[in-house]
């Protein structure tokens, strides 16, 4: 479905709804989702062999991927968080994060590594550099497409997966209720390399 068979208030409409499906699940059925994805995620491949992840901490019920952070750390691997990067519109840093690591709320309300931690360059990486990035999804279908908070954070940060190489792995991740029948692309929509659920893994 191409961007322009839907309206902007239809797509505004639709994002109100899977967020709130999302809402809607109760604290232990967010538990246990959170649990079956990272047993789907560690069972990755690209997962499995990533040595530099980006992933988020969740907001607004967004589904939780942040168990795998000891598991990534045991490995071997460096993680990272998206910071709004500062006197630039939407686009993200990725900074280091660690325990010690100083946070602040952004200006939407979601904990990130304090900017002026972040801004020193030994801190952070360039998005190409990254093996593997985690980001979250509004919703989803079965051919890959995906639907983000409408922002368009990451597909200007990723913009430039679709002609370098060697580059990171893009994986989406979600509740598995905010899956839908057919989504629309808009043209700008970076290409994921899959999308993870509590309940499949879908390769585009």
């Amino acid at each position: 479905m191409s961007d322009s068979s839907i309206s902007q208030h239809q797509r505004k409409a639709l994002r109100r709804e899977l967020r709130r499906r999302r809402r809607s699940l109760s604290a232990r059925e967010q538990r246990q989702a959170s649990m079956a994805l990272c047993h789907r995620l560690r069972r990755l491949p690209e997962v499995q062999r990533a040595r530099r992840v980006a992933l988020y901490l969740p907001n607004d019920a967004e589904i939780d991927a942040t168990p795998l952070l000891n598991w990534l750390q045991r490995r071997g691997a460096h993680t990272y968080l998206p910071v709004l990067r500062p006197l630039c519109d939407n686009r993200l840093w990725f900074v280091h994060y660690h325990p010690g690591t100083p946070m602040v709320s952004n200006r939407f309300g979601i904990r990130e590594p304090d900017t002026r931690h972040g801004a020193h360059p030994a801190r952070r990486l360039p998005a190409w550099a990254l093996d593997l990035v985690l980001l979250p999804l509004v919703g989803f279908d079965d051919a890959g497409n995906r639907m983000g908070m409408g922002g368009g954070f990451y597909d200007r940060s990723f913009a430039f997966v679709r002609h370098r190489h060697p580059r990171p792995r893009l994986i989406g991740v979600s509740h598995d209720c905010q899956r839908v029948d057919c989504l629309p692309v808009a043209p700008w929509d970076v290409p994921l390399d899959a999308i993870v659920s509590d309940r499949r893994v879908i390769r585009p």
